[in-house]
């Protein structure tokens, strides 16, 4: 579904009265911020890992899902990211969706309350049917794998 604008709607629900609604911080921004929802704030040391929670759950319409990805302030001036990389949040699932951080720097970070601490793009999706064959078609890459084009330009 759509709005006047041609945006996308998407129905989100605040599980905790003091849940932040996802928000883009610049007006091309493809992400938008996800805050902490946490009552107090929350120290993670050094190589530990943590779930925080959005307080929020989200209904994707069929065909989306929502990635959350690291923010890379955080990550540069902290080491604060994420355990699993980039997240997702598939179309069916309706519970609250939290953050897994990590802090892979030396030094405690203390997670406040209401703090960005990831971001969140919705996009499509397809599905898809394989199709098993005996052979591929030929490129020139073949089957170079992980650094088979250089460095170099």
């Amino acid at each position: 579904m759509s709005d006047l604008n041609n945006n996308l709607v998407v129905k989100i629900l605040k599980i905790n009265d003091r849940a932040i609604l996802p928000a883009y911080q610049t007006e091309h921004a493809a992400g938008m911020d996800i805050h902490a929802c946490l009552d107090v704030p929350q120290t993670l040391n050094p190589l530990e890992r943590s779930t925080i929670p959005t307080g929020l759950a989200i209904e994707l319409p069929t065909g989306y899902e929502a990635q959350i990805r690291a923010r890379s302030g955080l990550g540069r001036k902290y080491g604060i990211t994420m355990v699993n990389g980039v997240g997702t949040i598939d179309s069916d699932y309706r519970g609250e969706f939290s953050i897994l951080l990590i802090n892979l720097s030396n030094e405690p970070f203390v997670i406040e309350p209401g703090m960005r601490i990831a971001q969140m793009i919705v996009a499509r999706h397809e599905h898809v049917n394989w199709e098993e064959v005996t052979e591929l078609n030929d490129t020139e890459r073949g089957s170079g794998g992980f650094g088979s084009t250089g460095l170099k330009i």
